[in-house]
C-alpha cells in the first residue's frame, strides 16, 4: 500500500503517523509531494500531475476527498480485504489545501471521505493510517476495534 500526499509532515504529526504506519502489514509507504505554488487552478493541476506520475495503470486509487463516500470501519476493513484478495495494489491520495484537480477524481477508483467535517490534511494522514490499522485488526478478529461493545 502506498499513500501519496501533498506536503511535508513534521514533528508530532509525523511521529503519530509513523506509530500506526509501522504497525501495518504490508507497510504503508509514504510518498510526500511538494505543495504547489501559484493560482489555485495551477496548484491543483501541478499537484495532480505529480500524483498521476506516481501511479501505474494497475493501481487501485482511493482519493481522500470531502465529497467521497463515508464508510464505517467494518466496511472499510471489508473493502481493504476484498482489494487484497484481488491482489490489487492500493494507493491512497491526499491532495493539498486546494483539493484535487478533476483529473484525480476521474482517475480514482473510489473517493473516500472521513465525514462532513473539514480535517487538516496532515491529520487526515494520521487518521488514514489508524483506520488501515483498525481495518487490519478487524479482519484479524483482534480486539483493538471493540466493535462489539455493549
Amino acid at each position: 500500500m502506498i499513500l501519496i500526499a501533498v506536503g511535508k509532515q513534521r514533528g508530532a504529526d509525523a511521529d503519530l503517523f509513523l506509530r500506526y504506519a509501522e504497525r501495518l502489514k504490508p507497510k504503508l509507504k509514504l510518498v510526500e509531494l511538494p505543495d504547489g505554488a501559484g493560482a489555485p487552478v495551477e496548484i491543483k493541476r501541478r499537484e495532480a500531475a505529480s500524483i498521476l506520475a506516481h501511479l501505474t495503470p494497475q493501481d487501485h486509487l482511493i482519493a481522500l476527498d470531502q465529497d467521497g463516500k463515508s464508510l464505517t470501519s467494518p466496511q472499510f476493513a471489508g473493502l481493504l480485504t476484498q482489494l487484497r484478495d484481488q491482489a490489487q495494489n492500493i494507493v491512497f491520495a491526499i491532495g493539498g489545501a486546494e483539493g484535487f484537480d478533476a483529473s484525480i477524481i476521474a482517475r480514482a477508483n473510489m473517493t473516500l471521505s472521513f465525514g462532513t467535517l473539514t480535517w487538516p490534511h496532515m491529520l487526515a494522514r494520521i487518521m488514514l493510517a489508524e483506520q488501515i490499522y483498525r481495518a487490519q485488526c478487524i479482519a484479524a478478529n483482534h480486539p483493538y476495534h471493540r466493535g462489539l461493545r455493549p
